[in-house]
């Protein structure tokens, strides 16, 4: 008796009502960045193509899901530059977020401010253009 299947894994949670699909130049580096910029966790990856592009990863980010892909021109796809959006990370201590995001190489937008709702928020770019903003309750 054979102790191997021919049956794919489960696929893992997808979490969240909304679920960003973000298509990166360098999905696979993005998503290295994301774990140490966000604490995102890599929960199912596709192994890259011979040009090193990656169709699909799936992250846990913040308690939601957040999908990655390279860009595919041959298949339709071609890269399009992040722009006209934003992703919110509600955060606790946005300190710290930030602090950790920067350091991983992000870069500030916006610094971390009070702003006029009453929160304390904050943008910044990743290095694959993608927007990111982070919001903690007033202490």
């Amino acid at each position: 008796m054979s102790t191997q299947t021919d049956c794919p894994a489960a696929a893992p949670a997808v979490k969240g009502g909304v679920v960003p699909y973000l298509q990166v130049d360098g999905a696979t580096r993005a998503a290295e960045f994301y774990t140490r910029a966000f604490g995102a966790v890599v929960v199912a990856s596709h192994p890259p193509d011979a040009q090193g592009r990656t169709m699909h990863v799936h992250l846990h980010v913040n308690g939601g899901s957040v999908m990655l892909s390279d860009p595919f021109p041959d298949h339709g796809y071609p890269h399009e530059a992040a722009k006209g959006y934003s992703l919110l990370l509600p955060v606790e201590d946005i300190d710290a977020a930030f602090a950790r995001a920067v350091e991983a190489g992000a870069t500030v937008v916006t610094p971390v401010a009070e702003m006029f709702w009453g929160d304390r928020y904050g943008q910044l770019r990743d290095p694959f253009g993608v927007l990111w903003a982070m919001n903690a309750p007033k202490r």
